[in-house]
């Protein structure tokens, strides 16, 4: 049973900040790239960046969007953490 509206914790505007960044340079690599792939005709370790972008690149872009959003939300976190609840450990 989920808590009522006004018991829930309001959501950090710096938290809403880096999740829309992210989901926007998600949405640049995922469409963008894949949309103009046939006019990125330059070689990225021997192949071609198109077929680098949509084999491997996309993927690679997402898992370090994930680890920087960890990344992130815990410094956040820790900024935010009282000095009194690191003593409770």
């Amino acid at each position: 049973m989920a808590a009522p509206p006004s018991a829930q914790e309001p959501h950090d505007s710096r938290s809403l900040a880096l999740k829309a960044v992210l989901l926007a340079v998600w949405a640049a690599v995922s469409f963008g790239v894949c949309f103009f792939a046939r006019d990125l005709q330059f070689m990225v370790a021997g192949w071609p960046f198109n077929y680098w972008m949509a084999a491997q690149g996309a993927v690679l872009v997402f898992i370090v969007i994930v680890a920087f959003y960890a990344w992130a939300m815990n410094r956040m976190e820790q900024g935010a953490a009282s000095p009194e609840d690191a003593t409770d450990v």
